[in-house]
């Protein structure tokens, strides 16, 4: 129970004529204190001070001897204790309205918070007097007023069920579902320390924990103890033959061998899409004590569960809902005597998002065993319809309860399935080269047909550079914006880079969100263009220009960028909650010019329809694509040869008019010797029908 002190209000919602006679009685009381002591009107405050800071003994030590011969100090702080704390009595406020000197009778109001709501009452306290000193004659009536020593104070209970989460079409992606609960009836183990090491090996727990269980205060002989929730194992899943269905039926059944164990359906938060959307809905768990002293007043029960991670931490409040609550005097035979507060129970709100659960799916299916992210867009509208990271991890694992095996082997993977990559930001190589292109173009440094030059393959600006050169992997001509967006040439991007200068570039991401959060329901790290505040050298202005340097940027950050090529320079929001009219907001308006957009435009075009060129492999004859390929180098230095490669896709379809626009951004890890880029772009190809 949270301790609050209450505040004395004496004299509210009584006539003149009785506030004036209290006044007169009250100068009695308080001026006589240091010759006969404390009233009791003052005695009556003080002893309700203690109920509201929970100071049970201390209540005791103002009772009468009466009382206390009839009650032993135990039972009366049991029984304050168990009723005051059981309805989760707070902020008491007490208002003493009359006394009655010659019967010693106080009158007063109470006012006070509890799980249902506010209850309040008036009743009366009789003090008598005890050698030198007033002292409260206690019944179970000064508690509440209808309250008699045969009654019970009752909390029932009535769970809010939690709001589901859907995807755009109304797919759960968590929800309600069914696991088996495995428990035990004390009275029917036959042997119980053996059959004890016997279940815990089975559940893969300690024999400790199922010891501690069964030793809790309102376990009997005939009560079905919890022990370990598991899967419930379907027929369907039966009939597939799923080794992992058969494995944990064989081992319930197993469990059933033992005497005293029982195995009931209980319900349980699911999800239904398990990997392919578990860094996107994250997972429940049952509060902690931490919990509770953390969300005072929120309604968590010590048997409630609270979002961790994802959709469900981030949307906590939304699908929590709030759990009835009815408080009740019960008479000596269980029957209702009085309903002292009633608040009635408001389930979760359901949670749409404009996630598609079958795209989704799609892209963790085709990238499982891959280190890597994809972020799923409608180009035209901003709406997110997809955000994978893999590996991944099970929420339902987090449910059921990982064994420390479990987690040991998560946390130890080198793989990383608990980390979110789509979170995070990367370098983005050759995906960055439309954004570069946009930036020269947009500020008169570019000129998209003037031919730079064939350089063959490595090329410097000058001796100054030492032994540093800039490198790509096809020679062509003639050397303008289109072919080398098509041919993904590093040194006609790194010349534009200088072209525009530093600060210019600078100046230009700044407006173009780096730095900046973006605009998301989920916090994603902000891109940057330098490990400090500027871009520090030429080297490190021309290797951004491609992508490299210093340079990185956030999945879906990137994605938004893009969306300005399909939306005449307007870089549009992301959105995650559905709406039936879908509304585009937009986050930076003409963040490049209407031309500088169709200009970019068509040079992506080419990276997919050009049979020469880079992203030739997701090229459709029934739907025009725009989109770019990237293989970033990560390097521990300069002239590091071991390094690693992430392999880059961003693709978007090319019509506003199209059934299903979608715009794909897809990275890989460690694609180096695996065929760069070109392997994100056969896997996309899959998920897009290619």
């Amino acid at each position: 129970m949270k301790k609050k002190r209450r505040k004395y209000t004496f004299f509210a919602g009584v006539s003149a004529a009785a506030v004036l006679a209290f006044a007169l009685a009250a100068a009695v009381w308080f001026g006589t204190r240091t010759k006969r002591g404390p009233q009791p009107a003052e005695l009556l405050l003080e002893y309700m001070d203690k109920v509201s800071w929970g100071d049970y003994e201390a209540m005791y030590e103002m009772v009468d001897r009466g009382t206390m011969q009839r009650m032993g100090k135990e039972a009366f702080i049991s029984r304050n204790q168990r009723i005051y704390e059981g309805i989760e009595m707070e902020n008491m406020r007490v208002t003493v309205t009359d006394y009655e000197e010659t019967e010693h009778l106080v009158s007063y109001a109470t006012v006070f918070d509890t799980a249902a709501g506010e209850i309040s009452f008036e009743n009366q306290a009789l003090f008598v007097r005890d050698e030198d000193s007033w002292r409260l004659k206690w019944q179970d009536g000064l508690i509440f007023p209808d309250l008699k020593a045969s009654d019970k104070v009752r909390v029932f209970v009535t769970p809010a069920k939690r709001g589901e989460i859907l995807d755009r079409n109304g797919r759960v992606l968590a929800g309600e579902g069914t696991a088996s609960s495995v428990g035990i009836v004390p009275g029917k183990l036959e042997n119980k320390n053996q059959d004890i090491k016997e279940i815990a090996k089975i559940l893969e727990i300690e024999p400790e924990t199922i010891e501690k269980a069964l030793e809790a205060a309102w376990v009997k002989e005939d009560s079905f103890v919890p022990i370990k929730t598991l899967p419930k194992v379907e027929e369907t899943d039966l009939f597939s033959r799923q080794e992992d269905a058969w494995q944990e039926k064989q081992r319930q059944e197993a469990l059933l061998e033992i005497p005293g164990v029982m195995i009931t359906d209980t319900s349980i938060r699911e999800y239904p899409l398990g990997e392919a959307a578990s860094h996107l809905t994250g997972y429940v768990q049952n509060v902690t004590a931490e919990d509770l002293e953390n969300h005072p007043g929120q309604g968590y029960r010590s048997d409630s569960v609270i979002g961790r991670s994802g959709m469900e931490s981030l949307f906590e409040k939304e699908l929590k809902g709030q759990d009835g609550y009815r408080i009740s005097i019960l008479d000596g035979d269980g029957e209702v005597k009085k309903i002292l507060a009633n608040r009635i129970v408001q389930d979760g709100e359901d949670i749409r998002l404009t996630i598609d659960a079958e795209l989704q799916t799609a892209l963790y299916e085709q990238f499982r065993e891959d280190k890597g992210c994809s972020v799923a867009m409608n180009p035209y509208t901003g709406e997110v319809l997809a955000l994978v990271s893999t590996p991944a991890y099970d929420s339902n694992d987090f449910l059921l309860g990982l064994s420390q095996e479990q987690w040991d082997a998560l946390n130890e993977d080198e793989r990383m399935p608990l980390y979110n990559r789509f979170r995070q930001t990367w370098c983005p190589g050759s995906v960055f080269k439309p954004i570069t292109a946009a930036v020269g173009l947009d500020g008169g440094t570019l000129n998209p047909a003037e031919d730079f030059g064939n350089e063959g393959l490595a090329w410097q600006k000058d001796t100054s550079w030492g032994n540093y050169f800039v490198t790509t992997l096809h020679a062509y001509e003639p050397v303008t914006l289109e072919n080398a967006m098509a041919y993904s040439d590093n040194i006609y991007f790194a010349k534009a880079a200088l072209a525009i200068g530093a600060k210019n570039m600078e100046k230009a991401l700044d407006g173009l969100g780096f730095g900046q959060e973006v605009p998301f329901e989920i916090v994603m790290p902000a891109s940057s263009y330098s490990n400090t505040e500027h871009i520090e050298t030429e080297i490190q202005l021309a290797d951004s220009g491609y992508g490299q340097g210093q340079i990185l940027v956030n999945p879906l950050h990137l994605a938004c960028l893009y969306t300005a090529f399909c939306n005449g320079g307007d870089v549009l929001a992301p959105s995650l909650l559905w709406q039936k009219t879908a509304r585009p907001q937009t986050w930076m308006e003409q963040a490049v010019s209407e031309e500088t957009a169709a200009a970019v435009l068509e040079t992506m075009k080419k990276v997919i329809s050009d049979p020469q060129a880079t992203g030739y492999g997701a090229f459709r004859e029934d739907l025009p694509l725009a989109g770019k390929t990237g293989t970033a180098e990560i390097k521990a230095y300069a002239g590091d040869t071991t390094g690693t490669e992430l392999g880059w896709f961003a693709v978007f379809t090319a019509d506003p008019a199209a059934e299903k626009p979608v715009l794909l951004v897809s990275m890989v890890e460690d694609v180096k010797e695996r065929g760069g880029s070109g392997y994100v772009v056969d896997k996309v190809m899959e998920v897009l029908g290619a």
